[in-house]
């Protein structure tokens, strides 16, 4: 049966960066404004008032201190709160595409495949620009790759999914290369406008290879996929929404979350995940040169690291990354892989683990050839 080698990592990262300061400046000009135009009926406590953010508060609660957007100007205009992205012509390469070719081509230089070697393209994230054509059969257009390519979505742990998807497929013998993108333009779906959530997501790119039996990289020795219905994390913007009466700008047609179940539910879920993962895969938590988490919040990563590992975590084991991206949904943990990994040696191991919105968890066992 042939082995899955993880051989190129890509990264495209926007230029335009909010911090915790523009961010909570303009969130709280934002509700300045509100509050002074619903001021009678706040008073008749008709409608609640909004509070003021704090970027203190965030670093302290979440870890993330900065994010990377594809447009920063529309975030951060009070009377707008969202990002500021022209149309494009349907001749056009989709924003999605363009920023997952940004992400490909390193992966594919360094893997030193050329597009037309490729067996499977994959588009795994959060969200997709549109329904169809598939985001991934227009990238396997642009690229001018050969053999076939899909969308998947399973929320955050779409990049995790898609590579045991991928390494299945090669396993099988059905192809003997993939491409695996996730371009996250999370601010599009981000709702600016609370402040329990404003600061939580930045926008990314990252890009996988996988190879067939591969003479370096990260050759794959197990995956684990598990998802468990829940509406805790949640997004109505569905296309029968036109169907519905009252769908305009509704709140829930952005992202939301039960943060506080969130953190109550999923962070056992995701413990026993791991640690399921390992026996079944062989390897015991002192063989893990390196967790690649998924990057929502430290808290939450150094609880799963104590836990998986039976005591602190020791510099460098747990990378994270989310200080300077936020949460990028899918591609967080991929970014901790791609930026700390080169120095994994042979024969050393590491696990990706990605969780979210379904719930899902996905975990991939690497191990360095």
């Amino acid at each position: 049966m042939p082995t899955p080698v993880i051989t190129g990592k890509g990264v495209f990262t926007p230029e335009d960066v909010i911090t915790n300061d523009e961010l909570v400046a303009s969130f709280n000009a934002y509700a300045t404004a509100f509050n002074e135009a619903h001021a009678a009926e706040i008073a008749a406590g008709e409608v609640a008032g909004k509070p003021m953010s704090s970027a203190a508060f965030i670093t302290q609660a979440s870890g993330i201190e900065r994010r990377h957007v594809m447009e920063k100007s529309g975030v951060l205009d009070p009377t707008r709160m969202a990002p500021r992205l022209p149309g494009r012509a349907d001749e056009e390469p989709s924003l999605m595409a363009e920023i997952a070719l940004k992400a490909a081509r390193p992966a594919l230089e360094e893997a030193g495949l050329a597009p037309e070697n490729l067996g499977a393209i994959l588009c795994a994230a959060s969200n997709m620009e549109r329904p169809y054509p598939a985001m991934a059969v227009e990238i396997q257009a642009l690229l001018g790759a050969p053999g076939f390519a899909f969308d998947m979505n399973v929320a955050c742990s779409s990049a995790t999914f898609a590579i045991q998807v991928a390494a299945d497929m090669i396993r099988a013998g059905s192809i003997t290369s993939a491409l695996i993108v996730s371009p996250e333009i999370t601010s599009g779906h981000l709702e600016w406008r609370d402040r329990d959530c404003h600061f939580i997501f930045g926008d990314v790119c990252t890009a996988l290879v996988i190879e067939a039996d591969a003479e370096r990289g990260f050759a794959i020795r197990s995956t684990k996929a598990a998802t468990q219905f829940s509406n805790n994390i949640r997004n109505n913007n569905g296309f029968l929404r036109r169907a519905h009466d009252q769908m305009d700008d509704r709140r829930d047609m952005q992202f939301m979350q039960n943060g506080r179940k969130v953190f109550k539910e999923v962070l056992p879920l995701v413990s026993a995940h791991i640690e399921a993962h390992l026996a079944e895969d062989g390897t015991t938590p002192d063989q893990l040169r390196r967790l690649w988490l998924h990057q929502a919040n430290k808290s939450m990563n150094d609880y799963i690291g104590r836990k998986v590992l039976g005591r602190e975590p020791e510099a460098g084991e747990q990378p994270n990354i989310l200080q300077d991206y936020a949460n990028t949904s899918s591609a967080g943990s991929i970014i901790a892989f791609a930026q700390h990994s080169d120095d994994i040696a042979p024969g050393e191991r590491g696990l990706i683990c990605s969780f979210g919105a379904g719930y899902s968890v996905g975990s991939v066992v690497v191990e360095r050839i």
